[in-house]
Parts: C-alpha cells; structure tokens; sequence
C-alpha cells in the first residue's frame, strides 16, 4: 500500500454514512435537473441497511515470479457500485469496438490474432515478447483515467449514450472514482490514485487510458510489421526490430 501512494488513512471513523448521504444527495441533484430520469435515479439510489464499506484483500498471482500479491479491493455492496455497474455497462461496448484490434479477451483470442499475423508477417528474426504492467489498477492519476474516457468518446460525435448525457457520464465516473473507501486490518482509507480492482468501471478506465497511453508503441510495431496485444496488464509483442530496440 505504501509503495503505490494510492492509498490514505482517514484517521478517523467509519465514512459509510456519510458516503451514503453523498451518494444519494449527488443522485438526487441529477433527477432534479433532469440528467436522470426517476426509473434511473430509483435503480441507481442506495438504503443504508443494503450497502457496506468495500473491504481490501490480496490474492497472490501465482503465475508470476515471487508470487507477487495483487490488491483486491471487495466492494459487491459499495454505495457506488450500482453507479459504476451502470456506467461500465455504457462505456464498454463502445470502447470495445474501438479496441478491437489491439486488444484479447482470451488465450484462444490472442493465439487466433497471431496464427492471422504470422501468415503474412513472421521472419526468421521475429521476436515473441510479454511485458507486465505493474501496478496497473492504482498507477493511473485519477483525472487522466477520466479524460481518457472523454477523450474516447469526443471522436463519436455523440450527446447521449442510451438517453444519458456524455456530460452526465464524465461526472458521474468522476464520482465513482473519487469515492473509492475501503476497510483494512481495522483502519479505513481513501483511494487517491488509481481505482478499486473490483469496481466495473475501473477496468474500463484503466483499459481507456493504456489505450492512449500506447498508440505511440503500436504504430512503430504496426509500421514494422508487429503485432500488438493488450489483456488488460498483460502485452504480447511480436516484432521484426532488433533486439535492441526493445530497450529503448
């Protein structure tokens, strides 16, 4: 926790019930000026008796060296969690189309890319590489994750995602990020950096920004004749540079 800088200790009680009212007063104001309609504010509006505090745990990634632990932060009953459910399940068809060509779902996915690749493009001097992004759920300042977002869907050209306002889906994911508490060991913390590995919307901005944050590397090696894969922390290479190009 303390090598990431995500994370900050509240010091204080619980900030459940204040989450809850800010919750609802947040949603509240949208129906009021009508950026929600009363079925989306009624879905999306929290009980104190049905919601709790996310909580972290660690869950080691038993396929990496050392078994390094990857943070889990558990929030099924998050005040925030319907919201992010919500705009996870806007977003990530539109950015899934976008990224269609750079990106896999599965091992089956990304042995199908490369068997496609290899036809045209394999030499004797091919590289085959993988790369790990670490940290990658709390490495991305919270408000480039946003504009990552926005960015993504300025090109589109549209106002209205399914009758809700770009507007209203920026802000909205700015909440979802910003109110990010969790409990530990008996101490209770705000995520300052990053987002919550368990929230919906997290993969989704997570995913948005590696995808500007990439486009640079992916012309090179799709000038050269390479392939580029992103699954969500994970990236597969293949590249006719020598070798090294790579550490540069």
């Amino acid at each position: 926790m303390e090598k990431t800088e995500a994370y900050e200790c509240l010091h204080q009680n619980t900030p459940l019930p204040n989450l809850i009212e800010r919750t609802n007063k947040y949603l509240l104001n949208l129906r009021l000026i009508k950026w929600i309609t009363q079925k989306q504010y009624e879905q999306l509006s929290i009980k104190p008796n049905e919601v709790e505090l996310a909580h972290l745990y660690y869950l080691p990634k038993a396929h990496k060296p050392g078994a390094p632990l990857r943070p889990i932060i558990s929030g099924l009953n998050h005040p925030t969690i319907k919201i992010s459910k919500f705009l996870d399940e806007l977003i990530r068809p539109l950015f899934n189309k976008i990224t269609s060509n750079t990106t896999a779902t599965s091992g089956t996915e990304l042995i199908k890319q490369l068997h496609q690749w290899s036809t045209c493009n394999r030499r004797q001097e091919t590289l085959l590489c993988t790369m790990d992004v670490l940290n990658f759920y709390t490495m991305i300042p919270q408000t480039d994750g946003i504009f990552s977002i926005k960015k993504m869907l300025d090109p589109l050209h549209i106002k209205q995602i399914n009758g809700l306002k770009i507007e209203t889906i920026i802000r909205s994911c700015r909440f979802v990020v910003h109110n990010n508490y969790f409990s530990y060991n008996g101490k209770y913390y705000h995520q300052v950096r990053g987002g919550a590995m368990g929230s919906p919307l997290t993969l989704t901005i997570a995913n948005c920004y590696m995808f500007f944050f990439e486009q640079d590397i992916v012309k090179q090696i799709n000038n050269s004749g390479g392939l580029y894969v992103l699954d969500i922390d994970d990236i597969f290479i293949t590249i006719n540079w020598p070798t090294q190009h790579l550490f540069k």
